[in-house]
């Protein structure tokens, strides 16, 4: 095998001993002084050679110097080599534009380089999670969305890779939320499922036909066995509850969670607790041989939260009997769930995070080994879009546990403890009345106007009539009565709330009037922001 060339860094080392300037007869005497060369000295500097050490190439000072003045005068003379004349032509100066260019060239190749690593990454994570071919990511196409115009996900968690030893219940789907999005308003709202609502199940299971909502992943997907199948018997099972046509769904474990975390430098949360203390569970000590708190924390905003302590207290919901500040067990967790993957979202999205190479990569890691979701990959720049573009005071949290309002309450069924709807076991038309007000792009819904109707017209039931037609298009209808007189014009509007902006000028299109912003001369109960009158022979509201 013939022996190759030595390379240093692509550039191969020459085949002879030859030297620049060999050709030259003479080279300057030189003399040992303490171990190193000295050149001898000549009384004429200007025509003194001066000599390359151990090259054998030589410029006499005079050659310097009349370069350089040739230079200064814009001459195009080339130096003198050993005396003889270089004809070759003078290089141009490498000038201040091509350093920049190069600079520039540089810096895109090495994006490139990243860029080409990232997608690799990406790929190799992408063909994991996605649904689809992975060059769909080339494409844009919107997500699909339900009725309303809104894309609605289930994102469940498992314990499949719970470090705590092996156990029945890993794929009992202990985490439940529902994300609604809509693509063009730039809204989001987030509400969190009891684990133990009440439900039936589609087929028959280990635990019967009927259980908790928990245990709907486990029983479709034979404990884990068909992924695909459990997460779309969830996400069915999920919309019936909330009255919800549900497209996509998302899977992931917990070293998902710990993993993101830690890949965008941790996490900070508000504490929001009824006891002054904050908040306290001894549950996961365990982890640090109990020689610390996981999930001991003051009211207000936590420390950075690392990967572990996070999912700690997303787990945490005073299981034990040494905690305190979580009253709510189930429903505290959730809401501090919600907080973890809005605080998540939005350091994932911080400029620090999207530059930072490491941390790119370690989300990419965390997902592709630990996620799995039905979105496809001709959808992810549209996803990656709303990520970004939906401000945080727009994303929304909906509790069905309000105190002024709440949909579920708790209670016993077969000796299990369980969450059951408000009207009763499998009863969701509460629930769906509820979701749809408050999960909505329509502004006459979100601003939820108390309305009150009265017919002037002096015509029996036009009054009711007209009432009907505005529930039917969302608006709060509080009471139907009679006007103390009749009035000459098709409708009249008073708005009483001037902060109900959205509603006042739906009434005013509706109806082709001016709300009248002035009191009212009969009397209004109190907490009615808008008064209907209904006149004579009224013209076909719009």
């Amino acid at each position: 095998m013939k022996k190759s060339s030595q390379v240093f860094d692509g550039f191969i080392r020459r085949k002879d001993n030859r030297k620049l300037g060999e050709h030259h007869n003479q080279q300057p005497k030189k003399t040992q002084v303490g171990g190193f060369m000295s050149r001898t000295h000549n009384s004429d500097k200007s025509s003194r050679p001066i000599q390359s050490s151990g090259s054998g190439f030589s410029i006499r000072r005079q050659d310097i110097e009349e370069s350089l003045s040739n230079i200064d005068n814009g001459a195009s003379t080339g130096i003198k080599l050993g005396g003889l004349k270089n004809n070759k032509p003078r290089r141009k100066r490498f000038g201040i534009k091509k350093i920049i260019i190069l600079f520039f060239v540089i810096l895109l190749l090495s994006g490139l380089g990243v860029a080409g690593y990232l997608g690799y990454k990406f790929i190799s994570a992408g063909n994991n999670v996605f649904k689809g071919d992975i060059f769909g990511v080339l494409k844009n196409e919107p997500l699909k969305a339900d009725a309303n115009g809104r894309s609605n996900f289930i994102i469940f968690g498992t314990a499949e890779d719970d470090e705590g030893g092996e156990h029945g219940g890993r794929n009992l789907t202990d985490s439940i939320m529902v994300v609604s999005v809509d693509q063009e308003a730039k809204n989001a709202y987030m509400v969190s499922l009891p684990r133990d609502l009440w439900v039936t199940y589609d087929e028959t299971c280990s635990v019967g036909v009927q259980g908790k909502l928990n245990a709907t992943y486990f029983c479709a997907s034979n404990d884990g066995v068909d992924e695909q199948a459990g997460a779309e018997a969830l996400q069915k099972k999920a919309g019936e509850v909330l009255g919800m046509d549900i497209q996509y769904y998302i899977h992931l474990n917990f070293t998902a969670v710990v993993q993101a975390v830690d890949a965008v430098g941790g996490v900070q949360v508000v504490i929001e607790s009824d006891d002054p203390r904050g908040i306290f569970d001894d549950n996961f000590d365990w982890k640090c041989n109990y020689k610390c708190n996981m999930v001991k924390y003051p009211n207000g905003l936590t420390p950075v939260l690392d990967g572990q302590h996070a999912l700690a207290l997303a787990r945490a919901r005073g299981a034990s009997g040494n905690t305190y500040g979580l009253p709510n067990a189930n429903f505290d967790r959730e809401k501090n769930q919600q907080k973890i993957l809005e605080a998540l979202r939005q350091k994932a999205l911080s400029t620090g995070t999207l530059t930072n190479l490491s941390a790119v990569t370690g989300l990419i890691d965390a997902m592709g080994k630990n996620l799995r979701t039905n979105i496809e990959t001709k959808e992810l720049r549209t996803m990656m879009s709303l990520a970004t573009d939906i401000p945080p005071e727009s994303i929304k949290s909906v509790s069905l546990v309000e105190p002024e309002d709440p949909q579920v309450t708790t209670g016993f069924i077969y000796g299990q403890s369980i969450v059951k709807p408000i009207l009763g076991i499998y009863d969701f038309d509460g629930i769906h009345e509820y979701i749809a007000q408050k999960i909505t792009s329509n502004p006459i819904v979100i601003e939820n106007a108390e309305v009150v109707v009265l017919n002037g017209s002096g015509v029996v039931g036009a009054g009711q009539t007209e009432a009907d037609k505005l529930k039917t298009d969302k608006y709060n209808v509080v009471n139907v009565s009679t006007a103390d007189e009749n009035i000459t014009s098709s409708y009249v509007v008073y708005q009483l709330d001037s902060t109900k902006k959205a509603t006042a000028e739906a009434l005013a299109k509706r109806y082709g009037v001016s709300v009248i912003t002035e009191k009212p001369t009969f009397s209004v109960s109190d907490g009615v922001d808008f008064v209907v009158i209904v006149g004579p022979a009224p013209a076909p509201s719009q």
